[in-house]
């Protein structure tokens, strides 16, 4: 009996499937050249299906089957693609709330290695010392080779309070065991301070719900004592909410100025988000600084605030994540993750892979605090062996990238109005300000 009920089965899914692409035909007419080509693959596929049913050594399960079958399927596409079991689904939403479990660690694959994108600043992942850049090889001993990113994701969180240990490579050939314990991860919005009489130092840790809200709140606090100059600090910031980027870069922008466009191969997908009402703070002297973990949303913003001259960017190239995911329901409760467009800055500059170039390099190190010196003598105009102790000393600090945007918003005062930031009218842009929705060129 079984002989017989097994044909039939497979007989019918062919049979759904060939109605699928009827269906499909219908809606995506591109399609049709290819639909022989689809239907043959289909066929193969529950071939094979049918006979690891049949004559595996093992009985299998075939729903855990066809999911590896997707699995595997998009993996061949990028990173960010990925099919969400119900489960992972549900959670999906977790993160950009502001308060989650686990270790504080923002994570992609890259080159085929997890690897990590950011810490966030005062988790576990921070105390315990990981790096952007660090590449993590083993969970808790298992090798990470193949892993997906959910997968990566859901072994790193765990109940507060348990341990985990991530075996992570450093290049140039460090290799060492981390103990971590997971905590339940609260997300500061931002955090702020003077740094002068005129200088106002705002740090974002990432684009949740509130951060438009948190950065107008911190930046209002910072112009009452007397804020001049700005520094806006996105390292190590792994982006989040694209909604939330572009509201940050309204801050400093006029009303109809472009942030960021997106471009897919659907039409849908081809989109732009401009600046609905002119920034408060569009002509203080502002500086960027940006990491090797600053991602998405960071690169948004400092990549529209670059184009338009609005701020000088300072630090190291950041990450180079900038591709859009839409979040499809599936029938089973499950969901698709799967990139659908790319982010280009308002000048058409590709952020995906290639990241966002500062206007002043600087690296945490020996050589970035010698630049300083050098970059500060070259913007103020004056020699660095005229350079007073008290400054040396200054750049001598840790943060040397921090200290940079300091001193070169305090060498303004030497142009004596001969250099001015000056933000450029949207049709002198290179590019076409096309209404929303439109593909731009």
């Amino acid at each position: 009996m079984k002989k017989i009920i097994r044909p039939v089965i497979y007989g019918v899914v062919i049979l759904l499937l060939m109605l699928n692409i009827i269906f499909m035909q219908k809606k995506m007419p591109a399609l049709k050249a290819s639909s022989t080509e689809v239907y043959d693959n289909l066929r193969l596929f529950t071939e094979v299906l049918s006979y690891v049913k049949d004559n595996y050594v093992e009985e299998v399960d075939v729903q855990k089957l066809i999911r590896g079958a997707m699995k595997g399927m998009l993996s061949t596409l990028d990173p960010f693609t990925q099919y969400m079991p119900p489960r992972a689904y549900k959670e999906m939403k977790v993160h950009t709330s502001g308060e989650y479990g686990g270790l504080g660690i923002v994570v992609s694959i890259r080159d085929n290695i997890l690897t990590v994108i950011s810490p966030i600043e005062n988790t576990p992942a921070w105390d315990a010392g990981i790096k952007a850049g660090d590449k993590i090889i083993k969970i808790n001993g298992e090798s990470t080779k193949d892993i997906t990113l959910m997968e990566a994701v859901n072994k790193m969180r765990g109940k507060p309070g348990t341990d985990i240990t991530i075996t992570i490579f450093r290049e140039p050939r460090e290799t060492k065991d981390i103990k971590i314990t997971r905590q339940i991860i609260k997300i500061k919005g931002v955090v702020y301070e003077m740094k002068t009489k005129d200088i106002g130092y705002i740090k974002l840790r990432e684009f949740t719900e509130a951060s438009g809200e948190n950065i107008r709140a911190g930046l209002a606090a910072l112009k009452k004592e007397g804020a001049k100059k700005i520094i806006l600090d996105l390292r190590n910031d792994p982006g989040g909410l694209l909604n939330q980027a572009v509201d940050v870069a309204s801050e400093f922008l006029p009303k109809g100025y472009l942030v960021v466009y997106t471009k897919g191969r659907a039409p849908g997908q081809n989109m732009r988000f401009e600046v609905e009402k002119s920034g408060p703070y569009l002509t203080e002297p502002m500086a960027v600084l940006i990491n090797g973990g600053s991602a998405s949303g960071s690169e948004i913003v400092t990549g529209a605030l670059q184009d338009w001259s609005r701020a000088i960017i300072i630090g190291d190239t950041s990450y180079g994540k900038g591709s859009v995911q839409s979040v499809v329901p599936l029938s089973d409760g499950s969901g698709l993750r799967l990139t659908t467009a790319h982010y280009f800055t308002p000048s058409g500059r590709l952020i995906h892979e290639r990241g966002i170039l500062p206007d002043i390099q600087v690296s945490l190190n020996a050589a970035g605090r010698t630049k300083v010196l050098e970059k500060v003598s070259e913007y103020a105009n004056i020699k660095t062996e005229n350079s007073s102790d008290t400054q040396e000393r200054k750049v001598d600090d840790m943060d040397n990238q921090l200290q940079m945007a300091i001193n070169i918003l305090q060498a303004y005062e030497y142009y004596n109005g001969k250099v001015e930031l000056k933000l450029r009218h949207p049709k002198e842009a290179p590019f076409k300000n096309k209404k929303h929705g439109t593909e731009d060129e």
